[in-house]
Order: structure tokens, then C-alpha cells, then sequence
């Protein structure tokens, strides 16, 4: 073997967000780099001229609409964004949008869509905001504040940035609550649907699409032909307010099925789900019994909460709904919090609790929970003692043993009467089974059926647990030939030898759980190759892991001591307990100076250097 360095690139982390992303929803961020979110925007954008479009002819395929735009409505080139403001990558990209309009000035036109991702817990309030602004003439100074503090867009902060750029904040608090403004997100994120426009940033050029932050480069070559093909239609007689709608529905194309799509989902097969001693509310005898598989950390179970209670206040004691534990393994706060729910079910107060717990549902730590205790007036003591009991442990885990057996491996999942309903569905999807079901139901009643044995009537003959999933499709085999020049630095922290015939860059963060779960992998590589190997550990913490950019400035601060590695192992042994409280801690127990690493950890050189 040659004594050359191999750089194999363990780009993990980026791979692993673009996997959940396109798992958990419709849509999911892609990229075409795996590195931290940007330098945060400045105003440059808000200084292109926002321009009310005239009359002109629009596309049926990829409508303007009432869009914001910079631009005029006759450029030969149109730019459509479909764009989240929680969305690292999009945030990424607007230096890049900044620049072309900086180069083509009015020859272009850059439209705004949204499709905040579901995944993303503050992108669809900032949506709201960023459209209410737009109806005071401030879009754009809202979409630069929101890129520009993207880290800190809770509704609190939102209204700070409103205040700041000198809205009527009554006006804009109307604004954003009003039905008009959420219809305005979902018919662009139909449209995102329909176009193909799946991932976050998603630009369709003339009809031409370009996914994720690309580099300019990719943008100007896209926009150069555009431009040359739009100038020849004009010349060729096509009007210029009527260019973007012919160059549209030249250059679209229908957006390829997915290969992996699901088959439609099959709401007839009814499962014989027992309701237990579960938490329910609703009517004592009910038509429809809905059984609910949910988890306190996740955010499509947040989001149907307005559909549930919809169809709670117009169905009355017609229905009742049943809560069963269901915490995913990869929200480290989520078991916590169903063992506090239950605790809180000890004393009456389950869904007290459980509102309380959707409602901070970013601040779920152990030493939170003890607090939303306090609000309700529990007793604290016993509230403790049975949050740690093997009594509440058994009912948590009897729900998830319920749950793997009827095929409920996500969340939300639901049965109405034993018949499955997949996801934070539309409230319409819900009724029309519900409303099959009272039918059954009355059918059963004028039969003669007593209402307190209509649901063991109604599942009675239903499957007993679901089908074995079928095998996935094997993925197409990694492209493990290309070279990747990775800069291997001086400030990177390494472990092999120095004169080591193969390097490996690995990309990683602290709280990511397959991040953890590759330790033994690399460990065991090390100890069979010795000085042939080294490892380069490289930060990328991720947006959605929430205690991830401390944990790495801690580790860079402790690698200033000459202690990165030791730090590195006490924060993937303690993934669960990764505030700064408990980082403190482990930096006492590894030895270090405590005011330097307190000193360190906050500074910019430590944030720079997890940045690049």
C-alpha cells in the first residue's frame, strides 16, 4: 500500500437529517454539504426593491399568486424559493440570493414560498409572521430578522422582531392568528408538493428546479441559460409579462414518483386493541372509542392536538379518546415526560399534565418536570416516588409492548374503533371514519346492544396484532470510490499516528444517538489497525439536537486542556445529560481548570472553530 492518506469521510450526521427528514414528513431538508448552518444573514436582501407586480400573465404550473417578490414582474427570469425560516440550509443560501440579485439586478425575480418542515417546532408560526408582516409592507425586513436570529424564533421573540421594525403589533398578532394566513402556507406547501419541491431550500428557476444551498456557481449557470432562452423567446414575439408562464411550461417537468412511496393506507381492518386502565377522556359510554399511541417530545403529536380537540367539542360524549405511551428512543426527553404524565395521573391531574407538557414541549428535562408538578399543586414527594416507581416504568412500557403489537411504530397513531389512522392527519380524515362508525355503532344500539359494550362489540373478531412489516427495498449500494479532499487542520482534534496510511474524518455531534452507537465500531478499528489509522473528530451539531453546540464548545473547550478525548467520552457516556449544569460537572470530574473551561467554552474562538 501506498503511503498515501485515504481521507474517508464519515459524513454521518448530514446523511442520518436527511434520512429522519424525508422519513418523517412530505418534505425533508436537503443539501448538497453536510456543514453547519452559515453565518446568520444581514439586511442586504431587504435592500433589493420589493416591487408590486402588475398585471401579467401568470403560470398555471407554478402560480405567483400573491407571493412576496423583489423584482419586477416582467424579468425574464424568475426565481420561486420554497423556503423554512427554522431551516439551517435555507438560511445558508440567502448570501447566495443576495448575490444574484446582485449581479442581475431586475433581469431576475426572486419569489417566496413557505414550507416550514414538520420537524422544525418554530418554522410555521415564523411563516405566519413573516406573511402578517408582509400585509404592513415588511416581508422582507421580516424574513432578514427571522434568518438573521434563527436560533431564537420562539412566539416571544417573534413579537420582539415585530416591535423592532415598527409593525402595528395588534394588527400583526391578528394577522398571524387569522385562518387566511395559515391557508397561505398551506397552498404553497401543496404546491411545493405537487412541483416536486420536497426539501428545504427548493428553487424552481423558469420552471427549472435546483435543490438544497447550492453554491452560486450552480445558480448563475441555471440563470445564464435561463436568461439567454427567455431573451430569445422575447425576440421570438412572446411578451415579456407573459415570459414567465411560456418559459414555465416549456422547462417544468412532472416530478418523478417516489420509489418508496407507501401504498395507500388501509382503514378498513379493524384490531381488537384493549383500552386497559388508560388515561381517556369523553364520554363514559361513547360510540367511538379512539385509542391514541403518543409521546410527549414529538412534533407531529403537537400538532394534531388542535384536531383532536376539534373533534372532541363536536362530538361531545359521542367519542372518547384514550392516551397510550408510545416514547420514541431518539427523543431523550420523551420517557421522562410519560413518567411524569403518569405520575401526575396518580393524583387526577394526567391531563392537566399532558397539556402542560405539549405546551414547553422544548423544555421536557428532568429538572423541568419537577416544576410543571409545582404549577399544578401536586404533591411533590409522591410525585417523585412515582415517577421513578417500577409501577409507572411497567404501565409506559406495557403501552409501547401494545404498541409494536398493532403496528403503531410511529407517532401520533390512532384507532378509531380499531381502525388504524396513521400521523397528524386533517381533522376531515378523522371525522369521516368517526362518522362511519357512529353509524355501526347506532346500528348496534337499535339492536340492542348496551352502549357500554360497544367497542369490545365493535372490534370483536379483529386482528390481534398487525402484520409483519413488509421487507424494505434494499438501498442502491454507497458510493464508496470517490475522494473527498476533507482539510484535516491543526485546531482538529486527532487520535492515530502522525505518519498513519489512512485517515478517517469523522463528522459528528454529542447528542446524536447513532453518533453513540458507532463508538464501539471505530474503538474496534483502532485497536486493529494501531498506528496505520487515525481518526479526525469534526463538529456538526445538528439544529434539532438541542443541547448538541454546547456540548461541542465544551469538548473544544476541555481539548484547549488537553483533554478533547476525555470530554468526548464522559458526553457520548452521558447523552442524556447534556445541559451545561451536568457538563460542568463532567469538567470537574475529567480535572480541568474550571474557570478557563467556563471562560473557553462561551468564547468565539470555540465557536468559530465548531463553525468552520
Amino acid at each position: 500500500m501506498k503511503k498515501e492518506t485515504a481521507i474517508l469521510g464519515f459524513i454521518v450526521i448530514g446523511a442520518a437529517a436527511f434520512i429522519i427528514g424525508k422519513q418523517m414528513s412530505k418534505s425533508g431538508e436537503t443539501t448538497p454539504g453536510t456543514e453547519q448552518v452559515a453565518d446568520k444573514a444581514g439586511d442586504k436582501a431587504g435592500d433589493a426593491k420589493a416591487v408590486e407586480a402588475p398585471k401579467t400573465t401568470d403560470s398555471d404550473i407554478i402560480p405567483i399568486g400573491t407571493s412576496a417578490a423583489q423584482g419586477p414582474a416582467t424579468a425574464a427570469v424568475t426565481v420561486v424559493e420554497f423556503s423554512d425560516f427554522q431551516c439551517p440550509f435555507c438560511s445558508r443560501v440567502v448570501p447566495t440570493v443576495e448575490k444574484i440579485h446582485e449581479k442581475y439586478g431586475d433581469k431576475v425575480r426572486v419569489v417566496f414560498k413557505h414550507n416550514p418542515l414538520p420537524f422544525h417546532k418554530d418554522a410555521p408560526f415564523a411563516a405566519k409572521a413573516a406573511i402578517a408582516a408582509g400585509k404592513q409592507g415588511k416581508f422582507w425586513e421580516m424574513h432578514n430578522k427571522l434568518f438573521a436570529n434563527q436560533k431564537a424564533l420562539g412566539e416571544s421573540d417573534i413579537e420582539g422582531y415585530a416591535k423592532e421594525i415598527g409593525l402595528d403589533v395588534a394588527a400583526w398578532k391578528k394577522d398571524v392568528a387569522s385562518a387566511e394566513t395559515a391557508k397561505v402556507i398551506e397552498e404553497d406547501q401543496k404546491l411545493a408538493e405537487k412541483v416536486g419541491a420536497r426539501g428545504t431550500p427548493n428553487f424552481m428557476i423558469n420552471g427549472e428546479q435546483l435543490s438544497g444551498a447550492q453554491p452560486f456557481e450552480r445558480f448563475e449557470a441555471v440563470i445564464d441559460k435561463q436568461l439567454a432562452d427567455a431573451e430569445a423567446a422575447i425576440k421570438g414575439g412572446t411578451k415579456p409579462d407573459a415570459v414567465y408562464a411560456a418559459m414555465v411550461k416549456k422547462n417544468f417537468k412532472e416530478p418523478a414518483k417516489r420509489p418508496n412511496a407507501r401504498p395507500a393506507e388501509d382503514d378498513k381492518t379493524v384490531y381488537a386493541i384493549p383500552t386497559g386502565a388508560s388515561f381517556g377522556k369523553g364520554g363514559s359510554e361513547p360510540l367511538v372509542t379512539i385509542i391514541e399511541f403518543s409521546e410527549f417530545q414529538c412534533p407531529f403529536c403537537n400538532r394534531v392536538l388542535p384536531t383532536v380537540k376539534q373533534l372532541e367539542d363536536e362530538y361531545g360524549d359521542k367519542v372518547r379518546v384514550v392516551f397510550k405511551h408510545n416514547p420514541l428512543p431518539f427523543h431523550n426527553n420523551a420517557m421522562g415526560a410519560s413518567q411524569a404524565a403518569v405520575a401526575a395521573g396518580n393524583q387526577g391531574k394526567f391531563w392537566e399534565m399532558h397539556d402542560k407538557l405539549f405546551a414547553n414541549q422544548r423544555d421536557l428535562g428532568a429538572d423541568k418536570l419537577e416544576g410543571y408538578a409545582q404549577e399544578l399543586g401536586l404533591d411533590l414527594k409522591r410525585f417523585k416516588d412515582d415517577m421513578a416507581s417500577e409501577a409507572t416504568k411497567k404501565i409506559i412500557a406495557d403501552d409501547m409492548a401494545l404498541a409494536n403489537q398493532f403496528g403503531a411504530r410511529g407517532t401520533p397513531n390512532f384507532f378509531v374503533n380499531g381502525r388504524q389512522l396513521i400521523g397528524a392527519k386533517p381533522v376531515d380524515a378523522f371525522k369521516k371514519v368517526i362518522d362511519e362508525e357512529i353509524k355501526k355503532a347506532e346500528a348496534l344500539i337499535a339492536k340492542g346492544t348496551p352502549r357500554a359494550q360497544l367497542y369490545a362489540e365493535l372490534t370483536k373478531g379483529g386482528k390481534t396484532k398487525a402484520e409483519a412489516p413488509a421487507a424494505r427495498r434494499p438501498s442502491p449500494p454507497a458510493d464508496d470510490k470517490t475522494v473527498y479532499k476533507v482539510p484535516v487542520g491543526e485546531s482538529d482534534f486527532i487520535k492515530g499516528g502522525k505518519d498513519a496510511l489512512v485517515t478517517i474524518v469523522e463528522f459528528s455531534e454529542f447528542q446524536c444517538p447513532f453518533c453513540n452507537r458507532v463508538l464501539p465500531t471505530v474503538k474496534q478499528i483502532e485497536e486493529a489497525y494501531g498506528k496505520d489509522v487515525r481518526v479526525v473528530f469534526k463538529h456538526n451539531p445538528l439544529p434539532f439536537h438541542k443541547d448538541a453546540p454546547y456540548a461541542s464548545q465544551a469538548a473544544v473547550a476541555a481539548g484547549k486542556q488537553g483533554k478533547f478525548w476525555e470530554m468526548h467520552d464522559k458526553l457520548f457516556a452521558n447523552q442524556r445529560a447534556l445541559s451545561p449544569t451536568d457538563i460542568e460537572g463532567y469538567a470537574k470530574e475529567i480535572g480541568l481548570d474550571l474557570g478557563k473551561f467556563k471562560s473557553d467554552v462561551d468564547s468565539d474562538a470555540v465557536k468559530a472553530a465548531i463553525k468552520d
